[in-house]
């Protein structure tokens, strides 16, 4: 009778994690939904396809890799955006590669690498590989970014940022 018990609730437990990773599952694909928006949105230039992806009024902070150090609520972040564009000139090639995302309830986190490439008005190219680690919360049922945070590496003997840092 023992055995039959032990067997009766390892099977409970694991119809139990096998339900909770189908939830989660269902929010994976949420957030790499969310993000392929993002990616379109920013290789399309569009400010305000790309700012629907992240939390209104104050709900968003951001550390970014350009100056200044951080942003403080959407109309911050979408003011740097548009300096972004402002100076690009052409296409703007992206990509979002090794994404990894947690949820949980109503919280999640990603990080993923971020290459970009463009060129200026002023005929420079400009090009990284970011690292970006991002923290959703649902709002309204759907997912949004509430922090974001996007580096390089630096390379510490000579001071510079390594902007096409490799693993």
């Amino acid at each position: 009778m023992k055995r039959y018990a032990v067997l009766f609730l390892s099977t409970m437990a694991l119809l139990a994690a096998a339900r909770l990773a189908h939830a989660q599952c269902k929010d994976e694909q949420a957030i790499r939904a969310l993000e392929d928006q993002f990616a379109a949105a920013f290789r399309a230039k569009d400010l305000n396809a790309i700012m629907k992806v992240y939390a209104p009024g104050n709900g968003i902070f951001v550390f970014d890799v350009s100056t200044p150090r951080e942003y403080s609520g959407y109309d911050a972040y979408k003011n740097d955006w548009a300096k972004l564009f402002d100076g690009v000139q052409g296409p703007i090639q992206f990509y979002i590669s090794e994404l990894a995302i947690t949820c949980d309830g109503n919280l999640a986190f990603s990080h993923s690498i971020q290459h970009v490439s463009y060129a200026m008005k002023d005929g420079t190219q400009s090009e990284m590989i970011a690292r970006v680690t991002d923290d959703y919360r649902k709002i309204g049922g759907k997912w949004l970014i509430v922090q974001e945070h996007v580096s390089v590496p630096i390379d510490f003997a000579t001071g510079k940022p390594d902007m096409m840092s490799k693993p």
